[in-house]
């Protein structure tokens, strides 16, 4: 009875966040809508642009390899599965011990790996810019990515996601600068990785500026599908990540009753308004910046990042 309800507790995990990405992703357009004083799409067009995406057929260009019709349903087993490893409203799940920072930044650069070739494999321009400025966003944000995990592993004495929520949630964190550093960094790495503004803007077509979209121009019907929805993922994962490691409250325990889960369940739906609300300021707020200015971005996480180590090992207080 115990594993069943184990087992169960994991599938409502896995379902919640493949069905909250796109409500997630709705949600950022309306409210940028709303703040720059516009009507808008409603919450639920992603999933209507879904839906109408699995229905057509899948154009492919003639000299579309293998790769380029298998790397879809990769780049987004390879994303839900980090999103899915995420505690969202409760810690201790029953693939918790494979819930290991380093071991989701490894599948979600295996899954830009694969989304980078499938841009070249056609040979288009487009293509080729696209996954070309994505592999160079990526030299610079996986290095600070590793620094905030060595910040969090020197605090916490773990890379385990439960044990870092765990360690968050206790008296003995305290106020800690390195802490605020890390989170700072995190906020800049997530921007860059999710293509957003200012590092791209994900509402435009532009050859000259777009990162992402480039890279998915030849895609179609259910193709294009898996990949949009693998993008809404990726952004939930990330927002999930920040609430898990820096705002933990109300994650049920392990082995707590339908309650807690109801509870921590009511939680994760607000923190995720909340950092969606974030967002969509945010990037009304502050313009698309030029390619090249990417790398000082990035390079100012890296060096945030840094600067929350170093801090460690001259105090443990700090």
């Amino acid at each position: 009875m115990v594993l069943i309800s184990a087992l169960l507790v994991q599938a409502v995990q896995m379902v919640v966040v493949v069905l909250l990405a796109p409500l997630l992703t709705g949600f950022i357009r309306k409210a940028k809508a709303r703040l720059l004083r516009r009507r808008g799409p409603s919450v639920f067009q992603p999933y209507r642009d879904l839906l109408r995406l699995l229905r057509k057929d899948a154009v492919l260009a003639e000299n579309a390899s293998w790769l380029f019709r298998v790397a879809p349903y990769l780049i987004f087993a390879m994303t839900w599965v980090s999103a899915a490893l995420v505690p969202t409203f409760a810690t201790g799940l029953m693939f918790s011990w494979s819930a290991d920072l380093i071991a989701i930044i490894a599948l979600l650069g295996s899954a830009r790996f694969f989304l980078a070739l499938a841009g070249m494999d056609v040979g288009t321009s487009f293509g080729g810019i696209g996954s070309s400025r994505e592999v160079m966003i990526a030299t610079l944000a996986e290095p600070a990515m590793l620094l905030i995990i060595f910040t969090l592993a020197l605090v916490a004495g773990s890379t385990q996601l439960s044990t870092i929520a765990a360690f968050m949630t206790s008296p003995q964190v305290g106020l800690r600068v390195s802490l605020g550093i890390a989170l700072i960094a995190l906020t800049m790495v997530a921007i860059a990785e999710n293509a957003r503004i200012p590092v791209d803007n994900p509402a435009t077509h532009l050859e000259l500026t777009m990162v992402h979209e480039a890279m998915v121009l030849e895609y179609s019907g259910r193709h294009l599908a898996m990949i949009e929805l693998a993008a809404s993922l990726k952004l939930l994962l990330y927002i999930s990540l920040i609430a898990c490691m820096f705002v933990p409250w109300k994650l049920a325990a392990p082995g707590a009753g339908p309650d807690a889960y109801l509870i921590g369940m009511l939680a994760y739906f607000v923190k995720l308004a909340v950092g969606a609300a974030f967002l969509a300021l945010f990037e009304t707020q502050t313009a698309k910046m030029r390619v090249f200015r990417v790398p000082e971005f990035l390079g100012a996480a890296l060096m945030l990042g840094l600067l929350a180590t170093l801090l460690l090992f001259v105090s443990r207080s700090l």
